[in-house]
């Protein structure tokens, strides 16, 4: 897990691993993480990371695997330097009612000659941007899925809204048992396009989302110790970038 603070107050990005899987297939599902901070220019330009300026001050690259970044060359805000994700739609006005009108969250921008709105649940944290598409939402084999939390309570009556208003539930309300640490609930969504949702209950999840002060080392030592490049070459697969 990967941000810039608590995820009481952050955006975290959650990378996997699997092993065997030599690469993925992007679709067009995921448009974009927009980000503010000059140093992540500075660095990209550092290290000679391909940076394209579209716009003023605003540059766009490649994370390994293709995943877009937009990145603001400003002094990071008090909040979370991570604005905004984008993820496409087929059909605005239908994304809107399902993210807003049933999920609700508050629209704070809209552009319908843009076809684009800004959603989010609270003014100082990370926004979901709504970008419509021609044609079809596809999502490859790369697509991941947003998170929230919410009280626990609430979850059983996010449910029972999905059920009522004939929405795909992927995973009902479960309990998930994290040996050492909290259980947790959750209940996975799909919006319209098929995009994932997942509400987990807040109470467990702050206890499993505290931040380790020993993370990065514990990080660099699990990746030293790994040994998928070996795997991967016995297997003659090539190791996917991302």
């Amino acid at each position: 897990m990967v941000g810039y603070g608590p995820e009481d107050s952050h955006f975290v990005a959650e990378l996997t691993y699997n092993y065997g899987i030599g690469d993925y297939r992007l679709g067009n599902d995921f448009q974009g993480l927009t980000l503010v901070s000059s140093q992540a220019v500075t660095n990209a330009k550092m290290l000679e990371w391909p940076l394209l300026e579209v716009s003023e001050g605003v540059f766009e690259t490649e994370a390994p695997g293709g995943y877009k970044f937009f990145l603001k060359n400003h002094s990071p805000p008090p909040s979370d330097p991570v604005l905004k994700v984008t993820l496409a739609v087929s059909d605005l006005c239908t994304s809107l009612h399902y993210w807003a009108d049933l999920l609700g969250m508050t629209v704070y921008e809209k552009d319908e000659e843009r076809q684009r709105a800004l959603l989010g649940y609270a003014d100082s944290q990370c926004k979901l941007e709504l970008q419509a598409i021609k044609g079809a939402v596809d999502h490859g084999t790369a697509f991941g899925r947003i998170a929230f939390s919410c009280p626990k309570k609430e979850l059983s009556d996010i449910e029972a809204l999905m059920k009522k208003e004939n929405q795909k539930i992927l995973t009902p309300l479960v309990s998930l048992d994290t040996p050492g640490k909290a259980t947790v609930q959750v209940v996975i969504l799909a919006d319209p396009d098929g995009h994932e949702i997942c509400f987990v209950g807040d109470e467990a999840f702050r206890e499993l989302s505290k931040m380790d002060p020993n993370g990065n080392k514990l990080l660099d030592d699990a990746m030293a110790a790994d040994k998928s490049d070996e795997w991967f070459a016995k297997h003659k697969i090539q190791k996917a970038s991302g």
